[in-house]
C-alpha cells in the first residue's frame, strides 16, 4: 500500500480508502459478517482510511466501523464521517437558508450521535455531506464547525461536494476553510480537472475521491440484463435508458484501455488516483474479496502518462443522474 499526504493536515493516509457507504446496507441486502471481514481485511493490507456517514444504514456503517475500531485499538485509523442538512431538499435548494438547514444544535447532536455510533471521543474529519453555493457568502454552519475544532471534538472540517455543482466548493477552499473535500472523479467524471485539483493544490486541502467505478459500470462486469437488489439505490441511478447508454461507452473504454492494464476496474482505479491533489480514493468494499482486489491496485505501477491521455477522451457530459424522484 502507498501513502500520500492528507493535505495541511499531514496525515500519511493510505491512497487507498474504504467506502463504506454499502456496508450499511444502500447497496441492496448486505450480511454485518461480510461487512466485518472486509473491514479487517482492508486494515490488514494497510488501508488507514475510512470514510462514512449516519445516512449509511441509519448509522449501521459508523456502528460497524466503531466495532472494529476497538478491536483494533492502538493502530492509527483516519474515520471522517458526514453530517447531513437538517430534513428539506436534497440536493438543498439555492433558496434554502444555511441557518436552517445546519442549525448549531442540530449540527452537535448529529455530532455527538456519530462519535456514539463510531465510540470515540474525537472524530479525524468532519464533513458536511452536501452543500449549495448559495450559502458560500455566508458559511456560518463552517464556523460552527470550527467551534467543534476548538472543542477537541474534530481535527478537519471537510465537505461533500454536491453531484450537481462541484465546483460550489472551489470558492471555500480558496478561502481557507475546508481541511479535506470529497468529489467524484472518475472516467467519465473529470470535470474537477478544470478547477476543483488546482484549487485544492494550492490550498492544501485533502481531497477525497468518490464513485471511482462510476456507481460500479467501470469495474466492467455489467450486461443488458443486470438489475439491482430492491432497496439499491442504483435502480434509480441507472433508470430508463441510462444502463443501456452506460454499458456502450463502458465497452468503448474496456477497447480502448486494451491489455494496458489487468481489466477495466484497475484502469478506473488508477485513473482516479493519477491526479496530484488526490489524498485517497474510497472505492466500496462489501466483501473481503473486493478487499483485496482495491487494495492491490496500490501495489501495482502507476496508471502511463500515456493511457490517461487516452481515457481523457471519455469525459462524459451528461449532467448529474440524480437518484431521487
Amino acid at each position: 500500500m502507498r501513502y500520500r499526504t492528507f493535505g495541511r493536515l499531514g496525515w500519511q493516509v493510505s491512497e487507498i480508502g474504504f467506502g463504506a457507504w454499502a456496508i450499511g446496507g444502500g447497496w441492496g441486502a448486505q450480511k454485518d459478517e461480510d461487512s466485518l471481514a472486509a473491514l479487517h481485511r482492508a486494515l490488514d493490507l494497510g488501508v488507514n482510511f475510512i470514510d462514512t456517514a449516519p445516512g449509511y444504514g441509519n448509522g449501521r456503517s459508523e456502528q460497524l466501523i466503531g466495532q472494529v475500531l476497538k478491536q483494533r485499538k492502538g493502530e492509527r485509523v483516519y474515520v471522517v464521517t458526514k453530517i447531513p442538512p437538517a430534513p428539506g431538499a436534497w440536493p438543498p435548494s439555492p433558496y434554502d437558508r444555511v441557518e436552517e438547514r445546519y442549525p448549531e444544535a442540530y449540527l452537535r447532536q448529529q455530532l455527538e450521535q456519530c462519535l456514539r455510533n463510531l465510540g470515540v471521543e474525537c472524530i479525524d474529519v468532519l464533513q458536511l455531506h452536501t452543500w449549495t453555493r448559495a450559502w458560500n457568502r455566508n458559511p456560518v454552519a463552517l464556523e460552527i464547525l470550527r467551534q467543534f475544532q476548538k472543542e477537541g471534538k474534530i481535527l478537519g472540517i471537510g465537505i461533500s461536494t454536491p453531484e450537481h455543482d462541484q465546483n460550489a466548493l472551489v470558492e471555500l477552499m480558496r478561502g481557507g476553510w475546508l481541511d479535506s473535500a470529497q468529489v467524484i472523479y472518475n472516467i467519465f467524471e473529470q470535470e474537477p480537472q478544470a478547477e476543483f485539483f488546482p484549487a485544492a493544490l494550492e490550498s492544501q486541502v485533502g481531497v477525497i475521491v468518490r464513485v471511482p467505478f462510476d456507481e460500479g459500470s467501470l469495474t466492467g462486469k455489467w450486461t443488458a440484463e443486470t438489475a439491482f437488489e430492491p432497496g439499491d439505490f442504483r435502480n434509480n441511478y441507472f433508470a430508463g435508458d441510462r444502463l443501456a447508454r452506460t454499458l456502450k461507452r463502458v465497452a468503448q473504454v474496456k477497447e480502448a484501455v486494451g491489455d494496458a492494464e489487468p481489466d477495466l476496474a484497475t484502469a478506473a482505479l488508477k485513473f482516479a488516483l493519477k491526479p496530484a491533489a488526490v489524498s485517497t480514493v474510497i472505492p466500496g468494499m462489501r466483501n473481503t474479496r473486493q478487499a483485496e482486489l482495491n487494495c492491490g491496485v496500490s501495489d501495482q505501477p502507476a496508471m502511463s502518462d500515456e493511457l490517461e491521455r487516452k481515457l481523457r477522451a471519455f469525459n462524459w457530459l451528461r449532467g448529474f443522474w440524480y437518484s431521487g424522484k
